[in-house]
């Protein structure tokens, strides 16, 4: 048997000797065979949700990590984290001291995967586009900052912001500002279905059933050309219905690597090497959050008291300790404890678990008890757990008496129509960060145009301290402003956040490449991946 977990840290420096003790052999990936990569996620075009695809509409983990792989952007989040580098640019960079001017020049001979050239022109379509179909997922916020784009020559795009924002070039390596063909997309439409049309690593072909894709099958696109370097010829995706299926695809030989979204008990149960079969197990620092939202103008939560009561008596510990164990870690503030800006605000401002508190904060608004209400959770998007997890939460409210808490599950294709429409006052939602800045964990919750579809709106945090924090190149001294955000979240609670996890990816033992087959914002980057011979 050659089973092993690996835990890696996110430091380049620290991950090399990892790597070098796993030893990726010669020529991985030439051996023609397709890796296949099993996954929880469901990918549906729908009469809601028609475009999953679309760049200009896609915003979700899963859609981005298809899109990650077949849509280039002009900047990357590099291997081993750090700052983001050119990918189809071949350079970009602030040209003013105000950081309000960024140029990129494009990569010579950077063509489509139809062999197309890709001009400045292009990029200025793709992300115009963007901004001017507004779709409702709200991604086209990530580029609010952008005033006019202009274009010199076929080879160079100048972005003249309206704001200084030293977070615009992580906002370039997302997929919402990925380089489409105009002959394969209308400037003023999403394109339905799960055809896609770029410039990246590889090409797709989606195998269907009715309106869901069941198998992505990614090729080596012959034309790239970028900074990355594709360690195989072709990898397959399967969707699975649950984790349970997905385990057993991979101890069968069906697949060779899983890991969105594996249960807590699949991942207890590899790290003790109890799995049947040569896997593999790696853990990795992740920036994944889960936290509850609230429709603030909803009349049960519309009362800040009620929402500090919640907040007041949620036991994040107990809440990890029986759902996720050592998998996940509470989180008492929208940014994570790992990210230069982070502040335990909630902590600071309720502390322990405290029901007396509650109720005085509860009486004091004259509320009623005890409050009725429904937590909405989905079901089938962020792992099997997600269920208890809520039982617990309901379990911890009902047991204050100061709550009369029910619970309801949707599947996700439902779920994220109903929340956008405002029909749940409280639900859970999970966060995988579009870049790792403490920026993009806030400014996509609490600024105008944000994911939530919130009416919460509190102006100090839109008009001074969001812009506050990015005029700061130096991301320790945007602390301050992150600081008093954070703290004013806690104060108002239009979110509470409940934890932060670790990611983990299961393999055949012969699968190379695993330590960097995601990075902490959860982007699958398969061109890592190969075949040869581990430890």
């Amino acid at each position: 048997m050659n089973r092993k977990t690996l835990v890696l840290p996110t430091v380049i420096g620290l991950l090399a000797p990892v790597l070098a003790a796993c030893g990726a052999s010669e020529g991985a990936g030439s051996s023609g065979n397709a890796i296949v990569v099993g996954t929880t996620d469901r990918f549906t075009a729908t009469k809601d949700t028609p475009a999953p695809f679309d760049p200009a509409y896609s915003y979700d983990v899963g859609t981005w990590n298809i899109l990650r792989q077949t849509v280039q952007t002009l900047m990357i989040q590099p291997k081993g984290e750090g700052e983001p580098v050119p990918e189809a640019a071949q350079s970009c960079a602030f040209t003013d001291s105000g950081n309000e001017r960024y140029a990129c020049k494009l990569r010579s001979g950077l063509t489509f995967a139809n062999g197309d050239a890709v001009t400045a022109e292009d990029v200025k379509f793709s992300i115009e586009r963007a901004r001017t179909i507004k779709a409702d997922s709200g991604v086209f916020a990530l580029l609010s900052t952008i005033d006019t784009i202009e274009t010199q020559g076929d080879n160079e795009v100048i972005f003249h912001l309206k704001t200084a924002d030293a977070t615009f070039p992580f906002k370039l390596s997302t997929p919402v500002a990925g380089i489409v063909n105009p002959d394969d997309y209308d400037k003023a439409k999403l394109r339905a279905g799960f055809a896609i049309d770029g410039s990246g690593p590889y090409t797709l072909k989606a195998e269907t059933d009715g309106r869901q894709m069941t198998k992505a099958v990614f090729t080596k696109n012959p034309h790239y050309k970028g900074t990355l370097k594709v360690n195989n010829d072709e990898v397959d995706m399967v969707s699975y219905k649950d984790a349970d299926a997905m385990g057993a695809a991979l101890q069968k030989g069906d697949i060779d690597l899983m890991t969105r979204t594996m249960s807590p008990e699949q991942i207890k149960k590899l790290a003790a090497g109890s799995v049947s079969g040569d896997i593999d197990m790696v853990e990795l620092n992740g920036l994944e959050i889960r936290y509850l939202a609230f429709n603030t103008t909803a009349p049960t939560v519309k009362s800040k008291a009620v929402r500090q009561a919640m907040a007041q008596v949620v036991d994040r510990a107990e809440l990890v300790t029986k759902v996720y164990g050592s998998q996940a870690e509470p989180l008492y503030s929208l940014v994570p404890a790992t990210l230069i800006g982070h502040s335990n605000s909630f902590f600071n401002t309720y502390g322990d678990p405290n029901v007396g508190k509650a109720k005085t904060l509860l009486a004091d608004a004259d509320i009623t008890t005890p409050v009725k209400l429904t937590l909405h959770y989905t079901t089938d998007h962020y792992g099997p757990a997600t269920k208890q997890e809520f039982e617990t939460l309901q379990k911890q409210l009902n047991d204050t008496g100061l709550f009369d808490v029910s619970i309801e599950g949707t599947p996700w294709e439902s779920f994220v129509p109903a929340q956008h429409k405002g029909e749940y006052a409280v639900y859970g939602m999970g966060w995988f960060p579009d870049f790792p800045d403490a920026d993009n964990f806030v400014a996509p919750f609490l600024d105008k145009d944000n994911v939530l579809k919130s009416s919460y709106a509190e102006k100090d945090i839109i008009s001074d301290l969001i812009p506050a924090s990015r005029r700061e190149a130096d991301r320790l001294s945007a602390a301050k402003s992150l600081t008093k955000i954070q703290d004013i979240v806690a104060q108002d609670v239009p979110i509470l956040p409940l934890w932060q996890g670790k990611q983990y990816v299961a393999a055949n033992s012969d699968i190379t490449g695993t330590a960097y087959a995601l990075n902490s914002s959860a982007t699958l980057q398969l061109w890592e991946l190969g075949r040869g011979v581990s430890n």
